[in-house]
């Protein structure tokens, strides 16, 4: 279905959610928002919005995709994909909003050109994996992650991510079977380096290490 990859690897699941098919996966959608709270708010200790136990923000509306690496409704990993296209009253997408100055604490210099307002890019934000998940899996449950985000993205028609992540990616990218390139400069963020870096989804190819 156009909203929805079902990938088993293992016992491993891959679920791409939406506004209109989650009330088919019970509580997946609330426990990938619990295992976010856990990661962004209680691990790395970030100032975001919560409640009900879960982390939440402007983003997570319609426009949205998440995608979920879970056993059954356990959530080992996630992340969220938003159109460049996307308008939600004042807000359309974060790194284009910060850009604009609506976003407290995240430079608006962060990009070397306009952000982009087309189909075919769509932004990547909250990626994580749950901290439960033991060392000797770490590895396939990101490349299961990646090739999930990248499938669902190119299933809206994008060919491009754009994510704001730690500048330390040139480390991890290739080793991962990732294609990207620099969008901007590294800037601080929370202390941390980070950088826009747009994944160029045609070219990679995740690697199940």
């Amino acid at each position: 279905m156009k909203d929805e990859l079902q990938a088993i690897h293992q016992q491993v699941a891959t679920t791409t959610l939406s506004f209109a098919n989650m009330h088919r996966h019970g509580e997946l959608f609330a426990n990938l928002l619990r295992a976010r709270k856990q990661s962004f708010i209680v691990t790395r200790q970030w100032n975001l919005p919560e409640a009900l136990g879960m982390e939440y923000d402007q983003y997570d509306n319609p426009s949205s995709r998440w995608i979920a690496i879970h056993e059954d409704e356990h959530v080992l990993a996630g992340a969220r994909i938003t159109p460049t296209t996307a308008r939600c009253g004042v807000y359309s997408y974060m790194i284009r909003d910060a850009q604009r100055g609506l976003l407290e604490g995240i430079p608006t210099n962060l990009l070397e050109d306009e952000a982009p307002v087309s189909d075919s890019i769509w932004e990547l934000t909250r990626g994580f994996m749950a901290t439960d998940v033991p060392q000797r899996r770490r590895d396939r449950v990101r490349a299961q992650l990646f090739t999930g985000m990248i499938a669902a993205a190119q299933n809206q028609g994008a060919s491009r991510l754009l994510s704001l992540i730690p500048s330390n990616w040139p480390r991890w990218v290739k080793y991962c079977g990732l294609d990207a390139e620099a969008a901007g400069p590294v800037i601080p963020i929370e202390g941390q380096p980070h950088q826009c870096v747009y994944f160029n989804l045609a070219t990679s190819r995740p690697r199940f290490i």
